[in-house]
């Protein structure tokens, strides 16, 4: 939790500098060469000097240490979680309040806070953000921010963010540009409201913010079966549609800055039953954390694979979510079936949030185990991808452990990274 004054450390690691001074954790770090601090991003702003003195509170114990800066060698201490600005907008496709009971608690938690942004990558509205905020953004140069535009149009914007008060976005984007702040967008897209000509002029308006804007996403809405408004999925045509639009832009984007800067996200061309573009396409992947140039990725991934020497004995089993299971299919198949093994891939339906949605980090371990309960015959192992399961954790979204599926299921189960060289070593056994 957050302190009035100092971090709480939750972990030491091992061989790090922290270890070495004898930090240990649940001591509190108040501060760093005089300076208090309020979160991680203090900590790491001001522990950047050569030499550093640290402020410790170790129950009602005070310690001063001194640490010289190594070079190659971590500080290393994960710090507990602050207490996160929550959002004030009422989005009417806000992905939380679409969510029924019964899951982990922090999904509840609406963020809107530039220091998650800034530390994780979450995309804020900038409706929280007060003068001190921005003087302290551009003071430790918090670069890049994670913006959730979704249209430059102020009234069509509060009104898709369900707050007649949301700041003048494109106000609050010159005031980062003008700062040399860098940042990424993002668009959800909503049929009937920023589609069409008011995509045209989102985009269009964003760039010129460039080379300061360094991406634009363009994300289809997601819509679970307990949503209240009256909004509705994004179609083929209308996928369509915003891919057109999309490219015309690319193609100007590119030819004038080399950069495509506006991508459309994997799920887009999934609806529009189009073929991704190539990989070099997306430059570096800014935004593959937002489900953009996922697919292709780990496509082109897996054509380079060189497979090793792997067991055919055993029977393996995985699954993934309805939009990837063709493109998994296709790669187990072609590289699997010449090496002889059996590896099964089952596609899941999304029960507890709905059939639109589609994507595999949004399974539960209900609908997963519901799902191969009659498919484990003569099987030896579950393969799970790990982007079903909470960070550096084994739990599915809705509190089922990989414990607990193993004994529903009755056979091993195995974490795996979502990758192609992920599934090869699950086969392989490593890490067993």
């Amino acid at each position: 939790m957050q302190f009035e004054n100092g971090l709480e450390i939750d972990r030491i690691h091992p061989g790090s500098q922290a270890e070495k001074l004898g930090l240990l954790p649940d001591d509190i770090v108040v501060s760093i060469n005089s300076h208090k601090l309020r979160d991680p991003i203090d900590f790491m702003f001001y522990s950047t000097d050569d030499s550093i003195e640290i402020e410790v509170k170790r129950g009602k114990e005070k310690i001063n240490l001194h640490a010289v800066r190594k070079e190659g060698m971590e500080f290393g201490t994960d710090f507990k979680p602050f207490k996160v600005m929550t959002c004030k907008n009422n989005c009417i496709f806000c992905f939380v309040k679409q969510l029924p009971k019964g899951l982990r608690k922090t999904l509840y938690i609406k963020d809107d806070d530039y220091r998650m942004s800034f530390l994780y990558g979450n995309y804020v509205s900038l409706a929280n953000l007060k003068e001190e905020d921005r003087r302290r953004i551009i003071e430790q140069r918090l670069s890049p921010l994670y913006i959730s535009v979704h249209s430059t149009n102020r009234a069509l914007r509060n009104r898709l963010l369900g707050n007649a008060k949301g700041p003048d976005i494109l106000k609050e984007l010159k005031f980062f540009t003008d700062n040399k702040i860098r940042f990424h967008t993002q668009i959800v897209l909503c049929p009937g409201y920023n589609d069409g000509k008011e995509l045209c002029k989102t985009i269009s308006d964003l760039r010129r913010f460039y080379p300061y804007v360094s991406s634009i996403a363009v994300v289809p809405v997601g819509l679970t079966m307990y949503r209240r408004h009256t909004i509705r999925p994004v179609e083929k045509e209308e996928a369509r549609d915003a891919l057109k639009i999309i490219e015309s832009f690319q193609k100007r984007f590119k030819k004038k800055h080399g950069d495509p800067i506006v991508y459309g996200a994997d799920e887009l061309y999934i609806k529009a039953e189009i073929p991704f573009p190539p990989p070099k396409d997306y430059k570096d992947f800014p935004q593959i954390e937002n489900g953009v140039g996922m697919v292709p990725l780990f496509m082109s991934c897996a054509k380079k694979l060189k497979i090793p020497s792997l067991p055919r004995k055993k029977k393996f089993l995985t699954f993934t979510g309805l939009s990837f299971y063709p493109f998994l299919k296709r790669f187990t198949d072609k590289l699997f079936g010449k090496e002889g093994l059996t590896i099964d891939i089952i596609p899941v339906e999304n029960r507890f949030f709905g059939t639109s949605i589609t994507v595999t980090g949004l399974l539960t371990g209900r609908d997963v185990i519901r799902t191969l309960l009659d498919k484990i015959d003569a099987q030896e192992i579950v393969l799970v991808p790990d982007v079903v399961l909470k960070d550096r954790e084994d739990v599915f979204l809705d509190d089922i452990t990989l414990r607990d599926m193993e004994e529903a299921l009755g056979i091993p189960v195995k974490k795996i990274e979502s990758i192609p060289e992920g599934l090869i070593r699950g086969i392989a056994g490593e890490g067993e």
